[in-house]
């Protein structure tokens, strides 16, 4: 009589190895979720900028990094919690609050992650020919084809995860290696973070457009959405990881600004001009000589892979608004391959010198950054039950709210400059 009995552990079996599997796939996605935000965020135009301008203005650069670190939070915290709360990607959550208002996010978010793409795939050609001094058009079309490779593999998605991983570890354990050597002013660092020399608004826009504008704002919490976590009740595991990689990269910009600091604080001028200019790469050199240039362009090739790869996923994803089909699966891998395959034709065509692409392009999504802000802090204000919650937390509505003023007013003090950039206007 007791035979169902005996049988219950072979029928939970099966299930078991499912659980398991899932729990597995979950904890991938968000680890993967966290890095890709990390990377996306210290990819080769930050590490470019952040050359350029500490070149530029020296210790009073860090006031713009701490802006930046302050924004990234009040960002990344809202979209992190609101879409996955909702459960929906950005562009079907826009759209649910402002009929169109998600095909307009789309269209921007895609154009900004292609010129995005364009320099992360211009990063590549810099790193690669600071490691092997190949010509950095050859070295852009071995980072494009590479990153096309991983996503035509059936499981791309932990693929992904594992390589940004790695990635993201090397990028950070050589950059504190330069920071200790070139033994920069911290205490003068420090002070210039919150008393500056001067204020440039143009460099505040293009290292937040570098670091959280146009498809980066999306990158982890879109990826977030494939562990399953969604809905208020997960709201606390999604702060402590929107937290985590906030930490990182908030911790990586202070190192890599640091590291460069020191050098320039040397004395050592650094080229900004000139088709193949790697200011950064230049930096690492001063203080590591020939093999500071070789292992820099190892974590700067990696540092742009890592940031081809987040772009194009980021971006694919927004292409679901105008088809459903898109929004997973092969169709989304096959997607991002296009994606990629664009960017990199555009690249080997355009005549642009990389390091002043990799410059332009922050500062171009930093320039559309406020405009999905600002869809977002009006759901939050106005239409909280999109997010599955009759009321939105308002401390999170108080500091979005002002990140997104904030980049409103230097956007549009900005706009002259960075397109001067590239030599339009200015």
């Amino acid at each position: 009589m007791s035979q169902p009995q005996e049988q219950t552990p072979h029928n939970h079996a099966p299930e078991d190895r499912t659980a398991k599997s899932s729990v597995k796939v979950s904890r991938s996605a968000i680890l993967g979720a966290i890095f890709l935000m990390a990377t996306s965020a210290i990819g080769p135009g930050f590490i470019t900028q952040t050359a350029t301008f500490t070149a530029q203005m020296g210790a009073a650069f860090a006031f713009a990094i701490f802006i930046s670190i302050l924004i990234d939070i009040a960002i990344q915290l809202n979209v992190w919690r609101m879409i996955t709360s909702s459960g929906k990607r950005a562009a079907q959550l826009a759209s649910s609050a402002i009929p169109g208002t998600g095909i307009l996010l789309s269209i921007l978010i895609v154009i900004g992650g292609l010129a995005f793409n364009i320099g992360n795939i211009a990063g590549g050609g810099l790193g690669l020919n600071a490691l092997l001094g190949i010509d950095p058009k050859l070295g852009g079309l071995l980072t494009g084809v590479l990153a096309i490779g991983i996503f035509l593999f059936k499981r791309a998605g932990k693929v992904v995860d594992t390589v940004v991983m790695v990635l993201g570890i090397g990028m950070i354990i050589l950059t504190v290696i330069v920071a200790i050597a070139s033994n920069p002013p911290v205490g003068e660092a420090i002070k210039q973070s919150v008393l500056p020399d001067t204020i440039n608004f143009a460099t505040i826009t293009t290292i937040v457009g570098g670091t959280v504008g146009g498809y980066i704002t999306y990158s982890g919490a879109h990826r977030y959405l494939d562990s399953g976590k969604t809905g208020p009740e997960h709201a606390p595991s999604v702060m402590r990881s929107a937290l985590t990689g906030i930490l990182v990269t908030g911790v990586m910009r202070y190192i890599l600004f640091l590291a460069i600091l020191g050098v320039v604080a040397s004395g050592v001028a650094l080229d900004l001009s000139g088709q193949v200019a790697n200011p950064a790469g230049q930096a690492f050199a001063a203080v590591l000589g020939d093999a500071g240039m070789r292992i820099f362009g190892a974590i700067f090739w990696a540092a742009a892979l890592s940031s081809v790869i987040g772009a194009a996923y980021t971006s694919a994803t927004f292409l679901s608004a105008f088809s459903k089909r898109l929004g997973k699966g092969w169709p989304l891998q096959l997607a991002t391959v296009a994606f990629i395959t664009v960017s990199l034709i555009i690249y080997l065509i355009v005549g642009t010198a990389p390091a002043t692409l990799l410059v332009f392009v922050g500062g171009f999504n930093g320039l559309i950054l406020p405009i999905g802000l600002t869809i977002f802090m009006y759901i939050g204000w106005f239409r909280p039950r999109l997010l599955r919650v009759d009321k939105y937390p308002r401390w999170l509505l108080i500091i979005g709210t002002a990140a997104t003023l904030v980049m409103w007013y230097t956007a549009v003090g900005s706009v002259g400059p960075i397109f001067a950039m590239i030599g339009i206007g200015g």
